[in-house]
């Protein structure tokens, strides 16, 4: 914050790699950082460069070579919103600039791009924050007074669930989408670890297990009714140091799509966040339910911060360590296996895919912290298996 009577700082010079898809919305949220005076968009790296049209209005500096955009703009921080795989690069591009970065979410396909990213970026001396725009909702420190002050009693263990739906065309979108590698190099582009990564992420920051060495197991089903490689329909069990679990069910083929949302139970009660909303439920013994709503800081604005006023990053890369913990358990397992024709349907007036009763079972994998195979789903027979033990990260 600026004390009342003093300058305050120059807009923060930003280059956006990735304007196009999902990069739509930072150009957006740019444009709305601009108008209060914080940053100015200062280059756009594509491999074909944008029209006015696209970008609608008068376009700043543009390349396909990011880390020449980076030198000729004076870009004091950089945006990386590009495929999955090329994550890891362009952070260590900009990183070797000196160019702080806020890298979208999934921060890499794997966690030896990870580390080999988190590394770099921690030897260049220079800010990174990972995407994961729920974890800047006021409601988790809310959510974690909450605990502290027992309101739920012992907490149990967390839930996640994500009941979405996404079209024919969602996995044609990109030469990578769907995919679990791509000319021989990681993807990872399943339901977990890309669209609803939100929903592992949060629910593993209110467990309090970010960081890699937190993260003592990992089990996972995977399956896809979609023709795709990588998981459209699954789930993850995760065992963390202290001792609980954190289930997390995905699908991208709901019946009735929802707000995906974490469940943390308890002893006396239970707290729902519904994190896009940054909605709160509250329901305890002996009280009526308490429902609350709240603000959210936006990332960029808070790696802003971190630059000119030394503000705590909400997210820097060590914080997604236990994330990473699961894609590389979703990478190394075997890849996911195809529902079978009877457990899925076409819905062709919206060209998607869905699975009967899928909407059910992430209900109740959050609710209950299990497994569909240990939910009696006929497409998914249980197969018992030792958990994968998780190296700790140094």
């Amino acid at each position: 914050m600026t004390t009342p009577g003093m300058t305050p700082p120059p807009p923060v010079p930003v280059v956006l790699a990735g304007a196009r898809g999902h990069g739509r919305w930072h150009v957006e949220n740019i444009r709305r950082l601009t108008e209060r005076g914080l940053v100015r968009l200062v280059g756009i790296c594509e491999l074909t460069p944008l029209t006015e049209a696209e970008y609608g209005g008068e376009l700043p500096a543009q390349s396909d070579d990011f880390g020449a955009l980076l030198e000729s703009t004076g870009a004091r921080a950089a945006v990386v919103c590009t495929p999955i795989p090329t994550h890891t690069d362009l952070a260590l591009t900009a990183a070797r600039r000196g160019v702080h970065l806020l890298l979208e979410k999934p921060p890499a396909p794997s966690y030896a791009e990870f580390r080999r990213m988190a590394d770099g970026v921690a030897e260049a001396g220079v800010a990174c924050q990972i995407g994961f725009q729920s974890l800047g909702s006021h409601a988790l420190p809310a959510i974690r007074e909450l605990i502290a002050e027992g309101a739920i009693g012992e907490v149990r263990g967390i839930g996640g669930a994500g009941a979405w739906a996404r079209d024919e065309a969602y996995f044609r979108r990109a030469p990578w989408a769907g995919r679990r590698r791509l000319n021989g190099v990681d993807v990872i582009d399943g339901a977990l670890t890309n669209p609803l990564a939100h929903a592992v992420a949060t629910a593993l920051a209110l467990d309090g297990g970010t960081r890699a060495e937190d993260v003592t197991a990992v089990e996972t089903e995977l399956w896809h009714a979609n023709a795709i490689e990588a998981d459209d329909t699954s789930c993850v069990r995760i065992t963390t140091t202290a001792g609980r679990q954190v289930t997390v069910a995905a699908t991208l083929c709901a019946e009735h799509p929802g707000d995906p949302y974490v469940l943390v139970h308890g002893s006396r009660g239970r707290i729902t966040f519904w994190y896009k909303q940054d909605r709160v439920l509250l329901q305890r013994a002996d009280h009526g339910p308490e429902e609350y709503e709240y603000g959210r800081t936006d990332l960029l604005e808070n790696l802003v911060g971190h630059l000119t006023t030394g503000a705590d990053l909400l997210v820097p890369p060590d914080a997604t360590g236990a994330f990473m913990r699961v894609v590389e358990a979703v990478r190394s397992a075997p890849d996911p296996a195809p529902l079978p024709d009877t457990a899925w349907r076409t819905l062709p007036a919206e060209r998607r895919r869905i699975v009967p009763g899928v909407d059910g079972l992430v209900a109740a994998a959050a609710d209950t912290l299990s497994l569909y195979s240990e939910l009696g789903a006929d497409w998914a027979p249980y197969q018992p298996q030792a958990p994968r033990k998780e190296v700790s990260a140094r």
